[in-house]
């Protein structure tokens, strides 16, 4: 009876034992915050930026909401959506953050896992947007600033085109502007197809000076473009800003930026947008960009590492500083300067200085 007894009671404990084990397996672990984007104490975060927060396990997605992730500049709660997948929340501003400002964002123990478990502790963060609340300053583009549109290696254009301002193209020879039935004077041609001058490298004096000296300062307006630091703006729409509203600042991409449907640009008469592209700049068919507020296309600067396009039909505004060439496709037109380290195309275009 006694052996009785005692198994008995063995058996009673494997029993509590087991059942104990499955009430904890049940429960899990405590979650906790894995990582956060971006990280805690960093500057310079873009101002399109959203906010994540990742847990060390799977979460209740009801339990992640605007109450429970929030997003403050001070005191002030900002605006925004809260979503989650995988094990990652995500919290998407309503509107483009401040320049050059402070935010603190926040994960509450009001969020849980999917077993019923609280986040560990609240979670606080703080970082600091980039760029700065004073007005952004112009690209300087010296002399390179007098011409409409100035090329390294050619200017060439099919069909009948309308070009408001002169025309610049050094290294090369006059022989390498073609399309606009040039008529020669001295220092400079002309043609129907253009109010104001052509100037090529092999005119007489003090032309070639000229150019040589206005494409360097070409050059040095591209890099004064390409190196500005503290971007405003990374990545915007993955580089397809096809719809969207472009408020002043700098904006940054890493790869090529797509014009696939109307863009309009918006602020006032002493605004500047400088847009930072690494790949090459492609505008659609038919799209038009569109100034608004009392932007000016003398302060917008499109710096592009690549080929710059501009559709057929398009309507563009600003500046185009392009390492690589520029193309205008049939009956594009452009406010603003083309402003290319090798060719420009054109092919029956309205191109006017801005």
């Amino acid at each position: 009876m006694k052996i009785k007894n005692v198994l008995s009671i063995l058996a009673l404990l494997l029993i509590v034992s087991f059942s104990a084990c499955k009430k904890d397996d049940k429960t899990g672990s405590i979650p906790t915050m894995a990582t956060t984007d971006p990280l805690n104490n960093v500057t310079g975060v873009s101002r399109n930026k959203a906010i994540d927060f990742t847990f060390s396990e799977a979460m209740d997605p009801l339990t992640i909401n605007s109450s429970t992730f929030t997003l403050k500049q001070g005191t002030t709660a900002i605006n925004g959506t809260v979503t989650y997948t995988g094990k990652t929340a995500t919290f998407t501003p309503t509107n483009t953050l401040a320049a050059g400002t402070s935010y603190t964002a926040t994960m509450t123990t009001g969020a849980k896992s999917v077993t019923g478990n609280s986040l560990a502790a609240n979670t606080v963060w703080n970082f600091t947007t980039g760029g700065n609340n004073s007005v952004l300053a112009v690209v300087d583009l010296g002399t390179s600033g007098n011409y409409v549109i100035l090329a390294k290696t050619a200017i060439t254009n099919s069909a009948t085109s309308a070009v408001t301002g002169d025309l610049g193209l050094s290294p090369a020879a006059t022989s390498y502007v073609t399309g606009f039935a040039l008529t020669n004077s001295t220092g400079y041609a002309t043609s129907a197809q253009v109010t104001g001058k052509i100037f090529a490298a092999d005119m007489v004096a003090p032309t070639p000076i000229n150019l040589t000296t206005a494409v360097n300062n070409m050059i040095t307006a591209y890099n004064d473009a390409a190196g500005r630091p503290f971007p405003d703006f990374s990545e915007l729409g993955t580089g397809n800003i096809g719809g969207k509203t472009l408020v002043p600042g700098l904006y940054k991409w890493t790869n090529t930026v797509l014009l696939t449907s109307d863009v309009t640009i918006s602020g006032n008469a002493t605004d500047v947008w400088i847009f930072q592209i690494a790949g090459d700049l492609t505008m659609s068919s038919a799209v038009k960009i569109t100034l608004s507020g009392g932007a000016l296309a003398k302060n917008i600067f499109w710096q592009v590492a690549g080929q710059a396009t501009l559709g057929t039909t398009s309507q563009f505004e600003g500046i185009i500083l392009s390492m690589t060439g520029i193309t205008f496709q049939t009956g594009a037109i452009m406010n603003g300067r083309a402003l290319a380290q090798t060719a420009v195309v054109l092919n029956a275009n309205v191109v006017t200085k801005p």
